[in-house]
């Protein structure tokens, strides 16, 4: 596929996102939260008793359609590949931080730009640092920096964590008494779409995003590395579209889907300092992992275990944040999340030398 065709598939990618994102609002999803890989993870953790935090617990039907969506797309392309063996332990670890930032701001890279759209101009203070994160990063490419290679992998090792999805999605259609669900009215968790139209959508989007590789950090990275912005572009198609459909969703209904400023915003906090820093964070560490969190569901859909184990940290981070106070709220970031954060950016840079600077043998 040449330059072009690569560019329109991205952007038409991001035009069809955007607008789902916004719909997945409508249809009862948390304000400016149509999609949050970070937030899903973390709801689906408290669903699974991993944490008890009463306000974010739901099985997130979105999160399963992303990677089968992923899957069936990477079948059908040929692309469908198990391969795993690079420093899992590391990924898992870096998974585990990165989730740290999310909930310090309170979002992914994909929220964040929700968030944007939906009027919330502290996402702008966490786009600051989420660049300044992913420049660190790219630092750290440009001396060499790498995890080493993968190794091709059984092909049960590829279906596996697409089956725990499928397992999931049983349990959250026909045993719904062991899960642990937020009260109505509670918070985030007691917010979503119908189990159907929360399904639909991630299949789309894990397709879509598997088809054309949609990664904010890999997008920012290449822009900087190698001057090629396509995979900005779908961020962009994805803001301008999720932002049109918000401002006629605030037309056609009684309900606010846009309101611009700092203050008031849904599940978002005003401390400038802790979300520049916890999305820095999550740059930073995307960039060492190869991918954002959305990537990284792609990429576990694809076969690849290592993604599989990113994530699995990302869930055990959420779990963690939520059982131990280090995640934020509508009235700031903690103490021990601040702590918390820097650790992580400490943790992210030494990982980042002792696999960049280390000896060759």
């Amino acid at each position: 596929m040449n330059t072009k065709k690569e560019r329109i598939h991205i952007i038409v990618a991001g035009l069809i996102i955007g607008v789902i994102s916004a719909l997945l609002v409508f249809f009862g999803n948390p304000a400016n939260m149509g999609f949050c890989i970070a937030c899903f993870l973390r709801d689906t953790a408290g669903a699974l008793g991993l944490h008890k935090a009463a306000p974010v617990q739901y099985i997130r039907p979105e999160i399963i359609g992303l990677v089968l969506g992923s899957f069936v797309m990477a079948l059908a392309r040929r692309e469908f590949a198990p391969k795993g063996g690079s420093a899992p332990l590391t990924r898992f670890v870096l998974g585990f931080f990165v989730m740290i930032g999310c909930l310090m701001f309170l979002g992914c890279p994909f929220r964040m730009i929700l968030r944007l759209a939906g009027g919330d101009l502290n996402a702008l203070v966490g786009l600051v640092g989420f660049v300044l994160g992913i420049l660190v990063g790219v630092f750290f490419l440009k001396k060499g920096y790498s995890l080493k290679r993968t190794y091709a992998m059984p092909k049960l090792e590829g279906f596996l964590f697409p089956a725990i999805q499928v397992v999931v999605f049983v349990l959250l259609v026909v045993a719904p008494a062991f899960i642990y669900f937020s009260e109505a009215g509670a918070g985030p968790g007691a917010k979503h779409a119908a189990i159907a139209i929360s399904l639909v959508a991630g299949l789309i989007v894990g397709a879509l995003a598997q088809r054309t590789r949609l990664c904010m950090v890999g997008g920012i990275r290449d822009a900087v590395l190698f001057r090629e912005s396509k995979l900005l572009l779908g961020f962009v198609a994805i803001f301008l579209s999720a932002l049109i459909s918000n401002l006629i969703l605030n037309v056609a209904t009684d309900a606010t889907y846009f309101k611009l400023g700092f203050e008031g915003q849904a599940v978002a906090h005003t401390d400038w300092l802790w979300n520049g820093l916890g999305m820095l964070l999550v740059g930073f560490g995307c960039v060492l992992l190869g991918g954002c969190p959305l990537r990284q569901l792609v990429l576990s859909g694809e076969g690849n275990s290592d993604s599989a184990v990113t994530v699995l940290g990302l869930v055990v981070g959420a779990a963690f944040a939520h059982n131990f106070g280090l995640a934020s709220s509508a009235d700031g970031p903690t103490s021990a999340g601040k702590i918390a954060v820097l650790i992580g950016i400490a943790v992210v840079a030494l990982i980042g030398c002792l696999n960049t600077f280390k000896k060759k043998a």
